[in-house]
């Protein structure tokens, strides 16, 4: 069951964005232009195709006509419910969107919601489903345009996926997501386009956010009695794992963990070697496991952590697991905590602040210089388009060697010939 939940997660739309829109920020500064979707060549006048609509900001584009589909021509296999220039969003993936946002929903709750409450949140967050999905769209076509590789990421993450679950190599892993029924390509390209939003959202958005220590401390000296708190350790972990793995080959892997210690001595940012090499459900986090009060802890580990300072190193732990190496990030005393202690949690709070309305700015730029599109009776709680998709007949994209012009398909259901 731990398999086949880790694997669906993966695929699953998540939101990326926050769950109420606030208000705008001022317009950034030289904001990128994306191409207009150009519509694919018009097809011989005797065949008497249905004209293709005009590109975005044009004042007189007609909705595309529906086409009369003789009985037996096709049937339809997939509802297509908007479109993001060249590319289009099914009712499927909005399905598995709004469940993620249940999911999403039932996990902040934690328990500590009423039916009534949890009823509210998962609505709430299920209403910006489909307005996460083309904001999604738009980063990663916005990347594509930036010509930002990802590939080297999306073997990574693949092979921690694949570590995660105990598989031998990535064809044990594609088998594994097939047998689910997914399709591989499509697994793949899902994790492809989260990295791809990732980096473009740090490089056209979090890059122009500054924030000093002068803003850091008048928050601190504002908000003091938030800081005081337990006696806590933040730590972070190198895993490596052995479970699984046959005795002859735990000395290597022992190995391995020692050779890490010694390379994080010798100056190495731990953060970057868990990200490569440790097997842990963290590593993706730079190896942050989090923050604990006495109690929380195993007595062996506690009275080793607690002792503790900061940046100090455990040295490699043998567990029934693995082999385990820890970092004290902080050590929090019990009471108020200073200013140096808790500066770098001040400057990720403001910058997340910041951030919200400056990415929402932006995607408000991108929708602009965008085709976008939504079937009526589809909330886009972002405030796109809301011209109807009618069926029309799809366009075949030209082959590459006739770029460099994108072709788009006409707006439509996908459907399938029968055979």
């Amino acid at each position: 069951m731990r398999k086949t939940a880790l694997i669906i997660g993966i695929l699953i739309a998540w939101p990326v964005f926050g769950q109420n829109p606030p208000a705008p920020s001022p317009p950034a500064q030289n904001p990128p232009v994306l191409e207009k979707p150009q519509m694919a060549e018009p097809e011989p006048a005797d065949e008497k195709k249905p004209a293709a609509p005009a590109a975005a900001g044009s004042s007189t584009t007609p909705a595309p006509a529906a086409v009369k589909r003789p009985t037996g021509e096709g049937k339809v296999v997939e509802e297509i419910i908007a479109r993001v220039n060249n590319e289009i969003i099914t009712m499927s993936e909005l399905s598995k969107a709004r469940v993620a946002a249940a999911e999403d929903a039932r996990q902040d709750c934690n328990g500590r919601c009423n039916s009534e409450q949890l009823q509210v949140a998962i609505e709430d967050r299920q209403k910006f489903a489909l307005r996460d999905l083309i904001d999604q769209s738009l980063l990663a076509q916005r990347g594509k345009d930036m010509g930002i590789n990802v590939e080297p990421d999306v073997v990574k993450q693949l092979d921690q996926i694949r570590i995660s679950n105990n598989l031998k190599d990535l064809d044990d892993l594609e088998k594994a997501v097939t047998s689910q029924g997914i399709n591989w390509e499509d697994f793949k390209n899902n994790i492809r386009n989260k990295i791809l939003t990732r980096q473009v959202i740090s490089e056209e958005v979090g890059r122009h956010i500054t924030i000093g220590r002068d803003d850091a401390m008048k928050y601190y000296e504002e908000h003091k009695k938030e800081f005081e708190r337990p006696e806590q350790v933040a730590l972070r972990a190198i895993e490596i794992k052995t479970e699984g793995k046959k005795e002859s080959e735990i000395p290597a892997l022992k190995t391995k963990a020692e050779g890490l210690l010694k390379r994080v001595q010798d100056g190495e940012d731990f953060g970057q070697l868990a990200k490569r090499f440790s097997d842990g459900s963290t590593a993706q986090q730079g190896g942050f496991l989090g923050v604990y009060k006495r109690g929380e802890l195993s007595k062996e580990l506690e009275d080793k952590v607690f002792a503790m300072k900061k940046n100090e190193l455990t040295g490699v732990i043998d567990t029934k697991q693995g082999f385990l190496i820890l970092q004290m990030l902080e050590h929090y005393t019990e009471g108020e905590q200073s200013f140096d202690k808790v500066e770098n949690e001040i400057m990720d709070h403001l910058y997340s602040e910041r951030m919200e309305p400056a990415l929402r700015e932006y995607l408000k730029t991108l929708r602009e210089q965008s085709y976008v599109v939504v079937k009526p009776g589809f909330q886009d709680a972002a405030g796109g388009g809301n011209s109807e998709i009618e069926e029309v007949s799809t366009t075949p994209e030209t082959s590459k060697e006739k770029k460099p012009h994108k072709k788009y398909y006409l707006f439509g259901k996908t459907t399938q010939p029968k055979s």
